[in-house]
């Protein structure tokens, strides 16, 4: 992506150290962030330059763990003495098989790691031997015969205020060289903890436990940091948001934020599984204030025999049309998420659910089963007949077949999914799903299938690479968001998509409604986020840029329809029957810069904001207050004629204006793929290093 993921774990831990004042004026402690797809060599040009580090740690997960054992190799080779720690998810309890794969690493951290990993650092400044580290809880490590040494299980962190936070410390560069939020989103946490026991999942380590908060002070001063620096969208790093009364009081805190400095504006997270009266509050809330968010039904599976392999049968999620009707009807954005391959699933019941929940919502995200290290599904992979292969490219085990899913059916189901990840999940299309099936009685399945078969026949150099994205796509390979960027990059890819749907689907259509559907699609493909890379050229036609409440938008002036599609689409999103009669309309379409990182990822829940919109729109999202308009404009103007620095001078001068905080936490799934953290352990004389 042409943005960063923030490193957020690593930035706890760096925090943790330099907050200890036996530890802070020791060690020398830098985070090194690299972009998902950097090779290994890049990694340890940039990591071993100079003298090699005396602590190598890494926040591990499937995606990195072999490149992470490349590495520590390469470090050993030049420093012998140095030691090398994982730690995450990923390598929780797993030393035995860490250590027989890569005998460079010396230690493994068993759970949460801020405090482990500060006890560690003094272990070692101590001068205490990698062997000799049973003093230190929550580890593993190899003892002096080679045999592996755990020690004693690490409470879990109550006062999450013993971790400082990474933001308000300085510890984590939020600032590029222009000044400008350097990260594609910022991570927060608010809490920690998850209270069910999916099959599936292991949330940090912290399934089946008490979930445990933040401060409102410390997070709202974390957003004031935020909107300083002008972030757009915060992600709530938490396994149940909504869950907590408190999770409504950080909502208000974030619309507070918003209203005083015009940033963040949207809020995104994984939502509560069971949606209390705090979600509902927090929804309404959210609506009232314009504060925009995808919400989201973590459904997994809408079959009773999968839900109970999946330890979900009796969990009330699975009462969601209600809820999903309630959101639909509000005008919420909403998408919801299955899995595909779970022990108990058939392709009958897969499919039959899909179209039940595409009723309500189209944007599905759906995703093959993996096996991960300490869930329910690994220990019981010979009670469901399973059978798995390890990822080229990751250490994740893949779902072949299982004792209600052939191996045949799974390779045609991966063909069903790539489609549905790629046109329906990330948004190519939102309007034509419902239109057709009320329209053609077409369901969102059989119009994805159909656009499977079309392009794997189709006699177009268009189609072309996007069969080879297919064929690649069950491997953990980039197929995925190699597809999205095409559909969204390519004026090939648009064209070929009105071909298809001229020659496949449009015949399937009754003739009365042919025209209205085909003026839908248009707006389908007109609301697509503009993209334009480093050649401006690229565009097919030269797009102005306005300025809207801080935020710069293309503009597609004078878009003419022959019908009022977005009544007509929001009537059906209603339940309501539309008004048919041609209403010819014009409207202006607005389209947020940047959306580079977007387009080239996965990541359906930041693309949705960089769809086309009119003005009222933009407004209504931004901020619902006119008072907080005016606030956000007088911060605005007094920020302006800064020019690109003020960001930068607002995030460095915060130090000095806001008193630092005493505590932060970890996120549970790092989202960067590749953050290394290095120590160099300094001579006494030498005082802290930056």
């Amino acid at each position: 992506m042409p943005l960063e993921s923030m490193p957020l774990a690593s930035g706890y831990l760096k925090s943790t150290l330099l907050a200890d004042a036996e530890i802070s004026t020791r060690v020398d402690v830098s985070i090194h962030n690299f972009r998902g797809g950097t090779t290994n060599t890049v990694m340890a040009n940039a990591l071993f330059s100079g003298d090699p580090p005396d602590v190598l740690s890494f926040s591990v997960l499937g995606w990195n763990y072999q490149s992470f054992g490349a590495l520590a190799a390469t470090f050993k080779q030049l420093n012998p003495n140095g030691l090398v720690i994982f730690g995450g998810t990923h390598v929780t309890n797993q030393a035995a098989r860490v250590f027989r794969m890569f005998p460079e690493v010396d230690v493994v951290v068993n759970g949460e790691g801020e405090l482990t990993f500060r006890e560690l650092v003094r272990a070692r400044l101590a001068g205490a031997d990698k062997n000799d580290l049973g003093s230190v809880a929550g580890i593993s490590f190899r003892g002096t015969d080679g045999r592996t040494v755990t020690t004693q299980e690490r409470p879990r962190i109550n006062d999450l205020e013993e971790i400082p936070s990474p933001f308000l410390t300085g510890a984590l560069e939020l600032t590029d060289a222009n000044g400008e939020f350097r990260y594609d989103v910022a991570l927060m946490e608010t809490n920690r903890g998850c209270p069910y026991k999916c099959a599936f999942c292991y949330w940090g380590g912290a399934v089946g436990q008490k979930v445990r908060a933040f401060s409102m002070d410390r997070l709202r001063r974390e957003l004031e940091m935020f909107a300083k620096l002008k972030v757009h969208t915060v992600v709530a790093c938490d396994a149940n948001f909504g869950l907590l009364p408190g999770d409504l009081d950080f909502v208000e805190a974030l619309i507070e934020t918003r209203d005083t400095y015009g940033f963040p504006r949207a809020l995104e997270t994984s939502w509560a599984k069971n949606k209390s009266k705090t979600f509902f509050k927090i929804v309404r809330r959210m609506k009232e204030a314009g504060m925009h968010s995808s919400f989201t039904l973590a459904l997994q599976t809408l079959s009773d025999n999968a839900l109970e392999t999946m330890n979900r049968r009796n969990m009330k999620v699975n009462e969601w049309e209600d809820l999903a009707a309630w959101l639909d009807n509000e005008g919420l954005d909403c998408y919801a998420e299955l899995i595909w391959g779970a022990p108990g699933e058939t392709v009958e019941s897969f499919m039959e659910g899909y179209d039940r929940l595409a009723r309500r919502v189209s944007r599905i995200a759906v995703y093959p089963i993996l096996l991960l290290p300490n869930t329910d599904y690994m220990e019981k992979k010979e009670l469901f007949g399973i059978t798995a292969t390890r990822g080229d490219h990751d250490d994740f085990e893949y779902v072949l077949a299982h004792d209600t899913m052939t191996f045949a059916e799974n390779q045609h189901m991966q063909r069903f999914l790539f489609w549905a990840r790629v046109v329906a999940e990330n948004a190519v299309f939102r309007y034509i799903w419902g239109s057709l099936r009320h329209f053609a009685g077409l369901t969102q399945s059989r119009v994805l299938l159909n656009l499977g078969d079309w392009i794997a026949e189709a006699d177009d150099p268009a189609a072309v690479p996007l069969r080879e994205f297919m064929a690649t796509a069950a491997g953990g390979t980039d197929s995925f968001g190699a597809a999205i960027s095409y559909f969204y990059t390519e004026a090939e890819a648009e064209r070929l998509l009105r071909r298809w749907w001229d020659e496949s689907i449009l015949p399937l259509v009754p003739a009365e409604f042919r025209p209205l559907l085909d003026e839908i699609f248009r707006f389908d493909l007109l609301t697509q986020p503009v993209f334009r890379p480093g050649n401006a050229a690229s565009l097919p036609e030269a797009l102005p840029v306005t300025e809207i409440r801080d935020e710069k938008y293309y503009v597609r002036k004078d878009v003419h329809l022959a019908y009022d599609v977005p009544a007509i689409v929001g009537a059906l999103r209603r339940d309501v029957e539309p008004d048919l009669s041609p209403s010819p309309r014009v409207l202006d379409l607005y389209y947020r810069t940047g959306s580079e990182s977007a387009v080239t990822s996965t990541n359906h829940e930041i693309v949705i904001h960089f769809m086309g919109m009119t003005k009222e729109q933009i407004l209504a999202n931004a901020n619902a207050n006119a008072n907080a308009n005016a606030n956000a404009n007088a911060n605005a103007d007094s920020d302006a004629d800064a020019g690109p620095a003020a960001g930068a001078a607002a995030g460095e001068q915060l130090g000095e204006r806001l008193p630092l905080a005493d505590g932060d936490a970890p996120d549970p799934q790092p989202p960067s793929s590749h953050s290394p953290l290095t120590i160099h352990l300094l001579p006494p004389d030498k005082g802290r290093c930056a």
